[in-house]
C-alpha cells in the first residue's frame, strides 16, 4: 500500500484529508479577501483506491444508506442527514479530474479502480467534511495516474471546489487550499491576482508559532442557522456596509499573520473576537443560529477568545490565561452539552512531487 508520492497502477492507494479550522479572516475568501486556516489531525476523511477490472464507486455503509428498516427510518434519516453521502462526491471528483486532464493534454492510462471512503469529521460543523473527501480522492487520482507533478498545487483547490460545484455546493477556496497544503496557511485572494492566475497567493506558516487552541462543537448541530443569508447578494449589489465590513474581516487576517509571526497572542485573541463580531453584524443572529452563537458565548463567558471555524457548527477558542482557563472552558462546555478537544495541527502535506508542481506565481 502506497502512502505518499507516485504509485504504479497496480498498488492500493490510500490518502487522507483533514478537517480545517478557519482561524482568521473567514468568510472573506469568497469576497476577494484574506484568511488564515489550519488543518487539524483531530478529524479526517480517507479515500482508498484499489485497482480493479471495472470502475466501482463503493457506497459507505453509514453515509450512503440505500437499505432501511422502514419507511419512517428512511424519512428520519433524510430529515437528519439529508440526501448527501460521499458517493456523489467521488463521482464528481472523477469527472472534474478527467475533464481537466483532457483539457490540459495530460495523458491518463486506461486502468480501472474502485473507490471507497471513510470519514470521522462531524457533520454540519463547518469543518469541511465534504471537501475533505474530495481532496483525498483527488490525491488518490494524482498518484494512480502518476500526474502529481503535472497539476500545479495552486490549481488543485479550484478543481476540488469545481467538483463540489458540480453538486450545487456553494463554498469558497479557503477550505480546499488548507486541505491541499496542510499545516497553517495564509491566503490572499486579491481580485486581480485571482483573475490573472486562477488562484490566490498561498503561504505556509510555521504552525509551531500557534498558541494552544481548542475546538468546540455540537454533536447534533440541528440549529446551525436555517435562515438564508442575504450577504452575498448585498455584496454583489454594492452594499457599502457589507463591502466595508468584509474588507475589515480580510484585514484581520493580514494583522493575524503578523500577530502569529510575532507570537503576539493577546493581539490574536482580539482579532478572533473581532472576526466573529463583524460576521454577526453582517449576517444577523437568525442566519448564524442560536446554538452556534451559544458556543461562542460559552467560550467568552470564561474569557476565552472564540469564533466560528467555518459557516457554523463548531468554534475555535483560545485561552490566553493558560491551563486554568482551559479547565474553566471545559467545564462550561460540559455544562452546555458541547464537545471540546485540544487542536492537533497537521504538518505540511506537500511532498517532493508537490513541491515540483508549485508554480512560480505562489507568492507573486
Amino acid at each position: 500500500m502506497k502512502e505518499n508520492g507516485s504509485s504504479s497502477s497496480g498498488e492500493i492507494i490510500e490518502r487522507k484529508a483533514y478537517a480545517r479550522i478557519g482561524l482568521i479572516g473567514n468568510p472573506s475568501d469568497v469576497y476577494y479577501g484574506r484568511t488564515i486556516s489550519v488543518n487539524i489531525e483531530n478529524f479526517n476523511a480517507s479515500v482508498r483506491l484499489q485497482p480493479s477490472s471495472d470502475l466501482f464507486i463503493l457506497p459507505h455503509h453509514t453515509h450512503d444508506l440505500v437499505q432501511f428498516s422502514s419507511l419512517n427510518h428512511l424519512v428520519n434519516r433524510l430529515e437528519n442527514e439529508g440526501y448527501y453521502g460521499g458517493v456523489r462526491l467521488l463521482m464528481a471528483t472523477c469527472k472534474v479530474f478527467t475533464k481537466y486532464c483532457k483539457d490540459q493534454g495530460i495523458h491518463l492510462h486506461d486502468n480501472n479502480f474502485s473507490f471507497s471512503y471513510e470519514t470521522n469529521i462531524p457533520r454540519q460543523t463547518g469543518l469541511s467534511g465534504s471537501s475533505a473527501i474530495v481532496c483525498a480522492a483527488f490525491s488518490c487520482l494524482l498518484d494512480f495516474y502518476n500526474v502529481r507533478d503535472k497539476i500545479a498545487v495552486e490549481i488543485r483547490p479550484q478543481l476540488i471546489l469545481n467538483a463540489e460545484k458540480e453538486l450545487g455546493i456553494v463554498a469558497g477556496l479557503q477550505d480546499r487550499v488548507a486541505q491541499v497544503y496542510g499545516g497553517l496557511v495564509y491566503m490572499d485572494f486579491e481580485e486581480e491576482h485571482m483573475h490573472k492566475h486562477g488562484h490566490g497567493k498561498y503561504t505556509q506558516l510555521n504552525s509551531s508559532l500557534l498558541p494552544p487552541l481548542h475546538l468546540i462543537y455540537a454533536e447534533n448541530p440541528s440549529d446551525s442557522g436555517k435562515v438564508h443569508s442575504s450577504v452575498r447578494q448585498r455584496w454583489l449589489e454594492g452594499d457599502e456596509f457589507i463591502i466595508s465590513s468584509m474588507k475589515q474581516v480580510a484585514n484581520l487576517a493580514l494583522e493575524g499573520k503578523t500577530a502569529i509571526l510575532e507570537k503576539d497572542y493577546a493581539k490574536l485573541a482580539d482579532l478572533m473576537n473581532k472576526n466573529f463580531d463583524l460576521r454577526r453584524q453582517m449576517f444577523g443572529d437568525a442566519a448564524l443560529g442560536a446554538l452556534n452563537i451559544e458556543m461562542v458565548e460559552v467560550a467568552r463567558s470564561v474569557g476565552a477568545a472564540s469564533k466560528f471555524t467555518g459557516s457554523g457548527g463548531a468554534v475555535v477558542a483560545y485561552c490566553p490565561d493558560g491551563p486554568s482557563q482551559v479547565e474553566l472552558l471545559e467545564d462550561a462546555c460540559k455544562k452546555s452539552g458541547f464537545s471540546i478537544v485540544p487542536v492537533k495541527v497537521v504538518p505540511s502535506l506537500l511532498n517532493e512531487f508537490d513541491i515540483r508542481a508549485l508554480s512560480s506565481t505562489t507568492e507573486a
